[in-house]
């Protein structure tokens, strides 16, 4: 049981810009040194409850605690120095250099500038340190930016589409670099659209559409509550597919068979059922291939679900 304050807690908050809301009594809580990944389509409010985390916006409704203040108090500026973060578009002064760049935000968050060295060896920025950052490329950007969020071994990091512009292997590296940091206990929101990427890297993810949290669990759990059907193929001996079938029963909703193999979907819970019954069928079995559902199976269907509830 995890008696840790959490770093992060939402309660009802309420957001409204006018007569619009943008985040819609959202309760949420981010343990300490957890990973969380929040997605939702483009003005789903993940960009507010970001500015609302930094203390940027004060939330029209309801409490907000981060690392156990309100982010919005003088108390809690001194403690920004615990907090990194990441901006989807990132822009700093062209005319200085990387380093400098560097610098002046160790300066400005009252950490050691010593840690500028290391930190642009990290995100591979060593060699590029003494260019002008108008020759930096998106990527190389991107990287700078990463950086500076991890300026002062941040307690807390708020990473905005982190990967844009960043090539396979550097998407990699920064994977990395966040499992290094939540090794140590560093607590990480992670906003992003490469669903599929980050979901065997995050701890739990948080689904918004319209300012609403539909949902939020980990992928185990989202998996129970959509009740997404397991797909698998089975391969077997020629001429053997109707036995196959036959034999699986009521368990299995077989969609196809042709003359080597059989298509099926069934729920996870009858998974290990019917993986006993095709072992029973020896060597007659070629292969089989089980694709569970993934993160973007599971935001479509949160998607559609609320869609048409929402036109019914």
């Amino acid at each position: 049981m995890n008696n840790k304050q959490p770093a992060i807690e939402l309660r009802r908050v309420v957001k409204r810009y006018d007569d619009k809301v943008v985040v819609n009594n959202v309760d949420l809580k981010i343990n300490q040194g957890e990973c969380l990944l929040l997605v939702g389509h483009n003005g789903a409010g993940k960009t507010t409850l970001m500015k609302l985390i930094l203390g940027l916006t004060r939330p029209s409704e309801g409490e907000l605690q981060v690392l156990g203040d309100d982010p919005t108090r003088i108390s809690s500026v001194a403690r920004r120095g615990q907090l990194g973060f990441l901006p989807e578009i990132v822009s700093f002064q062209q005319a200085m250099t990387g380093k400098e760049v560097l610098t002046f935000y160790a300066r400005l968050k009252g950490c050691s500038v010593k840690q500028c060295n290391d930190l642009l060896e990290q995100v591979g920025l060593q060699a590029a340190a003494n260019q002008r950052v108008q020759t930096y490329s998106k990527g190389m950007r991107q990287r700078l930016g990463l950086a500076q969020a991890l300026l002062g071994d941040p307690k807390l990091l708020l990473l905005d589409e982190p990967t844009t512009g960043l090539d396979p292997s550097l998407r990699q590296q920064f994977y990395n670099i966040i499992g290094e940091m939540q090794g140590k206990g560093t607590t990480s929101l992670i906003s992003s659209h490469a669903l599929n990427a980050f979901e065997a890297r995050v701890d739990r993810v948080a689904i918004m559409k319209h300012g609403n949290l539909l949902a939020c669990g980990t992928l185990a759990e989202l998996g129970e509550q959509t009740a997404l059907p397991v797909k698998m193929r089975i391969t077997v001996a020629e001429g053997q597919t109707s036995r196959l079938a036959e034999h699986l029963g009521s368990y299995s909703g077989i969609s196809q068979v042709n003359g080597q193999s059989v298509n099926l979907e069934c729920h996870n819970n009858d998974k290990m059922i019917i993986i006993r019954r095709i072992a029973e069928f020896g060597d007659t079995v070629r292969d089989v291939d089980i694709v569970t559902p993934r993160l973007d199976d599971i935001y479509s269907y949160y998607m559609q679900d609320r869609e048409q509830e929402r036109l019914s």
